[in-house]
C-alpha cells in the first residue's frame, strides 16, 4: 500500500483513542437500545477510522438539524462507490510501481477526499492530505494537487484555505473545473454570496458542465431565484448520460423541490435518481424525508433506518430520531435518544479527521443535546464565517439558551437574503414570539408552513402549536 494509504503511528494511536472514546459514549447512551441496530451503528462509526468503512452517504440540506453545503468539489461520475473504490485500488497498485508519479498521487488524494465525503469516512482526509503533499513535493504548483488541496480544505470546512488553494490552482490553469468549482463552494460557505455569483458566472463561461451547473443553481437558490435554479438543473439533467451524473442531478432537483414543499415532485426526482443508481444514498435519504413530509411515516422510518445503517452521520441520525419521537410508539423515545447519542460519536470521529464540526454540533445539540455546547459551537462557527446557515444556527442556539433578544438579529439575518428555507422561517417565528412580536411571529410561522408544511417531523408540529399560541 502506498505511504499515503497508511496512517502514521502517531495518527493510529490518536485515532484509536478517539474511536474508543466515541464508542464508549455510544454504549453508555444506548443501554436501552434493542441490541443489533445500535451496535451496528457504533461499529460503523468506529470503522470510519479504518480503511474498510462501508458507511456511504452525502451531506444534505433541509430539516432543522443540519446545514446546506454546496455540492462536492469533484466530478459527479466519481460518486458511484464501486467505481471509486476500484479506482483507488488501481491507483494504489500503480503508485507502488511508479512512486514518483505526481499526477497519480494527486488523483489518489482527490479520490480519498471523495471517498471521505460519500462514505462518511473522515479517516480518508489525513490520507488525502499526505497524498496531495506527496504530489506537490514531486511537482510543486501542479494544478491537480492544488485543486485537490482546495477540495480537501472545503471538505474539512476550512473555507479560507479552500479559497486560497483554488486561487493558486487557477493561476496555473484558469480553466480547471475542479478549482473553479471549489472556488464557488468556498465563497458560498464564507457567506460571500455576491462573489460566489460572479464566480459561478465565470465558471459557467469557462467550463460549462454538470459540476458547474449544480453550483450555479445552488447560488441562485440561495439568493431566492428558485426558477433559475430549477431551469439550470433541468438542463443539466437533460445533458446527463452517466448513471452517476443522472443520480447526482436528479437528487439535486429532488432537494430543490422538497425545499419548496413540492413533495410529489421531489419523490419523482428521487425515483429518477434511484433508477440510475438504486444504492445512491442521498436519493434514498431524500426519498425518506419526502415520504415523511407527505405523511407516509412508516415508509420514511424504514427508509431512514436503512440509510443510517450505512451512513450514521448527523443529518439522517437526527431525522430518524425525530421520526421516532413523532411516532411515539413504545420504546420510540429511547430509540430517538440513541440516534442523538450517535451524533456525538460522529463529531468526535470527524474532529479527529481534521473536520470542523461546529455547525453540525450546534444544530444537533440545540434541539437534542447540550444547549451550552450548542451555543459555544455556534459562536465559534459564526466567528469563522457569516452565512445564512451559521446565522440561523447561532440564532437558534441563543434561543434555546433563553437569550431571545440577542438571537433575533441573527434570525432576521438568516431570512434576509431570500433563501427559501422553512426551518429558518420557523426558527425566526419562534424567536419573534418569544420576544413578544406576535404579528411577526405569525407571519414567519405561517410562511414556514405555507412553504413546506412537512419540513421537519417535530418542527412542523411545534410551528403549528406556536402559531396557535401567537394568536
Amino acid at each position: 500500500m502506498p505511504e499515503a494509504a497508511r496512517p502514521a503511528r502517531g495518527d493510529e494511536i490518536a485515532v484509536a483513542d478517539q474511536r474508543v472514546a466515541a464508542v464508549r459514549r455510544v454504549g453508555a447512551a444506548g443501554r436501552r437500545w434493542r441490541g443489533a441496530q445500535l451496535a451496528g451503528c457504533a461499529v460503523l462509526l468506529a470503522v470510519a477510522f479504518t480503511a474498510g468503512s462501508v458507511a456511504v452517504g452525502a451531506v444534505r440540506d433541509g430539516g432543522t438539524a443540519t446545514v446546506a453545503s454546496a455540492p462536492a468539489a469533484v466530478s459527479p461520475e466519481l460518486l458511484t462507490g464501486g467505481d471509486l473504490d476500484a479506482s483507488i485500488t488501481a491507483l494504489q497498485a500503480h503508485l507502488r510501481s511508479q512512486p514518483r508519479d505526481f499526477g497519480g498521487w494527486a488523483t489518489l488524494g482527490i479520490a480519498y477526499v471523495e471517498q471521505a465525503r460519500t462514505k462518511g469516512d473522515p479517516s480518508r482526509y489525513p490520507q488525502a492530505e499526505r497524498a496531495l503533499r506527496r504530489s506537490l513535493g514531486l511537482e510543486p504548483d501542479n494544478v491537480q494537487a492544488l485543486a485537490g488541496r482546495a477540495a480537501l480544505a472545503a471538505a474539512r470546512h476550512d473555507f479560507e484555505d479552500a479559497l486560497n488553494y483554488a486561487d493558486q490552482a487557477l493561476k496555473q490553469n484558469p480553466y480547471s473545473e475542479r478549482a473553479l468549482s471549489s472556488r464557488i463552494d468556498a465563497l458560498v460557505e464564507l457567506g460571500r454570496y455576491d462573489d460566489a455569483a460572479k464566480a459561478a458566472d465565470l465558471a459557467d463561461e469557462r467550463r460549462p458542465g454538470i459540476p458547474v451547473f449544480t453550483r450555479y443553481a445552488y447560488v441562485h437558490e440561495l439568493r431566492g431565484d428558485v426558477a433559475t435554479a430549477r431551469r439550470v438543473l433541468e438542463q443539466a439533467l437533460a445533458s446527463a448520460t452517466a448513471p452517476g451524473d443522472v443520480a447526482y442531478v436528479a437528487t439535486a432537483l429532488g432537494q430543490l423541490a422538497w425545499n419548496q414543499g413540492e413533495y410529489a415532485t421531489a419523490l419523482t426526482h428521487y425515483a429518477r435518481a434511484l433508477a440510475a443508481d438504486d444504492a445512491y444514498l442521498p436519493a434514498l435519504e431524500g426519498r425518506a424525508r419526502a415520504q415523511a413530509a407527505s405523511g407516509d411515516r412508516a415508509a420514511a422510518i424504514r427508509g431512514m433506518e436503512a440509510v443510517v445503517a450505512r451512513y450514521p452521520l448527523p443529518g439522517p441520525l437526527v431525522e430518524l430520531g425525530e421520526l421516532y419521537e413523532a411516532r411515539d410508539a413504545e420504546g420510540d423515545r429511547a430509540k430517538a435518544g440513541d440516534q442523538y447519542a450517535l451524533v456525538d460519536a460522529w463529531t468526535a470521529l470527524a474532529r479527529a479527521g481534521g473536520v470542523n464540526a461546529d455547525l453540525d454540533t450546534a444544530l444537533a445539540a440545540a434541539d437534542h443535546g447540550d444547549k451550552a455546547e450548542a451555543l459555544r459551537a455556534a459562536r465559534a462557527e459564526w466567528a469563522r464565517r457569516h452565512t445564512v446557515h451559521t446565522a440561523d444556527a447561532l440564532a437558534w442556539a441563543l434561543h434555546v439558551n433563553g437569550r431571545d433578544e440577542e438571537a433575533l438579529p441573527y434570525a432576521r439575518r438568516a431570512t434576509a437574503p431570500g433563501y427559501r428555507n422553512a426551518a429558518f422561517l420557523y426558527h425566526r417565528g419562534v424567536i419573534e414570539h418569544a420576544v413578544g412580536n406576535e404579528q411577526q411571529a405569525r407571519t414567519q410561522l405561517k410562511a414556514a408552513l405555507d412553504l413546506s408544511p412537512g419540513f421537519s417531523p417535530l418542527g412542523a408540529r411545534e410551528a403549528r402549536k406556536t402559531l396557535e399560541a401567537a394568536k
